[in-house]
């Protein structure tokens, strides 16, 4: 075995050994919710945007997007713009990759890939501060509900010209819209390719935690993924990741679309 080989299969030995420890689980629950009390995931920027997001987290979806290699990403739930920022970020560096191994070079006025943001209120200062962005050509934002029909079939009409499609939602967080999502838009992506579902670390929560939002324990992307799985086979949670984060909003999270 060579030292990169070794490397890997010890870090997967590692990786195996935290999921199964209970004692870690429950002690990365109890940061998470220590420090939820004071908003941490509002703590950072990317490229200069507020993005709700814990650093663990975004490690795991860059290594998912280097892995699978999306030329689309669609994101529910906009915000400030920091997370569609970062998914152009790195849908660029994948654009860069593509034309240094070819030896030609990018045109960033006319990107290869395009990240696709959905919300059901963009608010004109982020969408000013997006569309002015030095990666804005690489975004599109469509504005209206998630799990309006119009708006699904709209989704998959800007989708069908893309051969690989990732989906991140991060919108409303009850069961019914989650699944509502998860139903609308878990067939765009191709078969090994990954649809995460972030904030399933509400499960984890206090009972009272969420008193000011229709969320909480039991009714959560959790919950919601739990749904879906019982009546969709072609995907499966990821479990490694969540063996490799231990600290993040996205426990159970990373569905992969099984190929089969």
């Amino acid at each position: 075995m060579n030292p990169v080989e070794s490397f890997l299969e010890n870090r997967r030995r590692n990786i195996a050994a935290i999921r199964e420890s209970s004692h870690i689980s429950e002690l990365s629950n109890e940061w998470i919710r220590e420090v939820s009390a004071f908003q941490y995931c509002y703590n950072f920027d990317w490229f200069g945007r507020p993005i709700i997001q814990i650093g663990s987290d975004m490690v795991a979806v860059q290594e998912a997007v280097w892995r699978t290699k999306p030329d689309l990403i669609v994101e529910t739930g906009i915000a400030h713009g920091g997370s569609l920022i970062y998914h152009a970020s790195l849908l660029a560096m994948l654009d860069l990759c593509d034309a240094a191994a070819a030896g030609g070079t990018v045109d960033p006025s006319r990107p290869k890939r395009r990240v696709l943001g959905i919300d059901i209120d963009i608010r004109a200062h982020n969408r000013e501060a997006i569309e002015t962005h030095p990666l804005s050509s690489y975004v599109e934002m469509f504005e209206g509900s998630s799990v309006a029909p119009a708006m699904v079939a709209r989704v998959a009409d800007f989708a069908k010209d893309f051969r690989r499609v990732m989906v991140v939602l991060d919108s409303n967080h009850t069961e019914a819209h989650v699944l509502a999502e998860l139903d609308g838009y878990a067939d765009l992506v191709d078969p090994g390719g990954y649809c995460i579902v972030f904030d399933t670390a509400i499960e984890n929560m206090p009972e009272d935690f969420y008193e000011d939002r229709p969320w909480g324990k039991g009714d959560n992307p959790l919950s919601a993924i739990t749904k879906f799985l019982r009546k969709r086979d072609d995907f499966q949670v990821d479990a490694e990741i969540d063996g490799k984060i231990l600290i993040g909003n996205a426990p159970g999270g990373f569905l992969r679309r099984i190929e089969k």
